[in-house]
Order: C-alpha cells, then structure tokens, then sequence
C-alpha cells in the first residue's frame, strides 16, 4: 500500500520523492557520521553534547614541596669579569655548585642520563654525568633557611674574558643545589635543580639573567620550571634604564643564540583581580600561554586566554577551594 501511495506520487509530484530521499540520505550519513565519531552537524547534537564539548580539561596536578629557591642578587652587576651573586632560599641544608663554562651538550646528556641510567642527588653525579666538562667549580654550603648572599667569580689566572660568539658550545654557569643530608632526599621528591645562568662578557652583552631552571625528582624525571605570567590593572611601570628598542634587541639576540623561550615579550603586574569579572580572585593557570588570570567562576566560559586569546588546552587552580576558604578565614581574623 506504501509502495503504491509512493509510485502515485511519483508520478504526480517527483519533486516530493526526490525531497524525501534526500532527507533519509542526510540522516543516514549523521548517524554514521556520529557512530564513527566523526563531525556532525551542530543542530543534529542534543545540548547537554554541545555544552560538555566546550569545556576546558582540567590538568590533574600533584603537590609537590620544592625545597629549593635561588635568585640573583643584582643583575646589572653581574658579568663574567666580575662574577655574580646568588641568593638561595632552601628549607633544608643545601650545596650550591657553581659550574663555570659547563659544555651545553653535555649538560643536556647529563639531564637525559638522570631519566634513563642513574638519578643526580650530588654534585658528584652531575660531575660524572658531565664528564668533567666544564671550566672551574665552586661549592658553598647552605644552612637551613640561611638567606646569605654567595659569591661566584672565576679565578684570575682562569683568563677566561668571555665565552665566544653565538651560537656557543659552553654555559657560562651552570648552578646545582642538592640535599645535603642523605635521610633529606627520601623525604623530599625534588632532589635537586639546575640553573642555567646566562652572564654577559665581552662578546655577548645581553644581561644577566636566569635561562632555565630544572628540577630533577627523585623518580627519575625532570621538569622545566616556567614562570606565570600575572594579569594587571595598571600597564607596568618604565625604567629609566631601559632604551626604546632594547627589549625588542634583547629578544633578537636570545632568538639567535637559540635560548629564547616561549615566554611573551610583555610580563604583566601581579593582581588578584579577575581580568574579566573584576570581582573574584585569579586563581587559574592557563596552558600553554601560563596566563593567570580568571577566577572560579569566570574560567568554565572561555575556550581562549583573554589575555592573549590562544586557545586553551589545559588549566589548573593554583589553590583549592578548602585553600582559599582557610585564606579568607585568616585575612579575616
């Protein structure tokens, strides 16, 4: 009878049976479409689908107490003549080695050895893993939570006044803090960092500054430790040191010594204003672009950084929602 109705109409009306095939045809293709997992059609997609899809992942972290800090305690100062001064801030008894002229080949090697042959909890292992290839070492040590500024020179008869042109084969230091006590490293899950510390010399003016910090965990991986980049209400405040174009120079010349990161050439202030709120806490990182700038509430509406609108792949909270009620408490009180 279907049949019958179907050729009747066929015969009065074929636009209507080519309309009809071509309905059945487009919903046969969605629903292969959808069980294969290919794209399908938006409107074809009921709404608790589309909204779920429009989520950012949130990474799964692990809080780990890194009981190493270490900065440098006047820049402008710092060059290979003169040495420099670091500052370290450990929670337990430390050794800072400073590695002059430490081979870049060999440094990195030495990283992929930690993962793959032996861990480097002691300057001796590094050392072995370097084969010794660097210019002259120093070793300080560095009580608990002891602040003191450390001094780091080449010696005089070392006649070393810079380091070559770029792109080089050679750091100009290299520094590494491990635990002091043996009973320190089964505690702690990061047993030591590396610090790659660009001085400037002769033929290489860039200032000084630190290039990459590593740190090495006991289960026998690394980690390159970034900085986060903060939102801002105020456009952050001129030196009058600093040159129109210097900076623009200085990230030309990192990029040709192929030591430039991945960083955005315009750091922002600290806040805790969320950037599009303007209300709740900044309390999420950003990934890849490390832009911390929303709060809880705000980060679940956006798929790209406000800041820098690359597309989000991940994020983590710098604290917990029990964190910050404990926080509030206590600012309170």
């Amino acid at each position: 009878m279907a049949a019958v109705f179907l050729v009747t109409l066929y015969e009065y009306s074929p636009l209507f049976y080519i309309a009809l095939v071509s309905v059945c045809f487009l919903v046969t293709s969605a629903l292969v479409l959808g069980w294969f997992g290919l794209g399908v059609p938006v409107i074809l997609r009921n709404s608790e689908e589309t909204e779920s899809s429009t989520r950012v992942l949130k990474k799964q972290m692990r809080q780990v107490k890194n009981p190493f800090g270490l900065e440098i305690s006047d820049t402008a100062a710092a060059s290979v003549a003169r040495g420099v001064t670091l500052t370290p801030d450990c929670l337990e008894d430390c050794v800072l080695t400073c590695y002059w002229g430490c081979n870049v080949q060999k440094l990195h090697e030495a990283l992929q050895k930690h993962i793959y042959c032996f861990r480097i909890k002691t300057p001796q292992a590094l050392e072995d893993a370097l084969y010794n290839e660097y210019l002259y070492k120093q070793q300080h040590f560095i009580k608990k939570n002891d602040k003191a500024e450390k001094y780091c020179q080449l010696p005089e008869d070392a006649q070393v006044v810079d380091f070559g042109p770029v792109p080089r084969a050679c750091y100009p230091l290299v520094a590494l803090l491990t635990l002091a006590d043996e009973e320190d490293r089964e505690i702690y899950d990061i047993i030591a960092m590396v610090a790659v510390i660009h001085l400037p010399d002769q033929s290489y003016r860039l200032s000084c500054r630190i290039l990459y910090q590593y740190l090495l965990l006991a289960q026998g991986q690394y980690h390159d430790l970034k900085q986060l980049f903060m939102s801002a209400n105020s456009p952050a405040p001129s030196s009058s040191n600093t040159f129109p174009g210097e900076s623009s120079t200085n990230r030309g010349l990192l990029e040709k010594a192929g030591l430039a990161g991945d960083e955005p050439e315009l750091q922002e202030e600290n806040s805790k204003d969320c950037v599009v709120c303007q209300n709740g806490p900044v309390n999420w990182v950003l990934l890849p672009c490390r832009h911390t700038c929303l709060c809880d509430g705000c980060i679940k509406y956006f798929q790209q950084c406000p800041m820098c609108r690359q597309f989000v792949q991940e994020s983590f909270p710098l604290c917990s929602k029990k964190e910050q009620d404990e926080e509030d408490e206590s600012t309170r009180v």
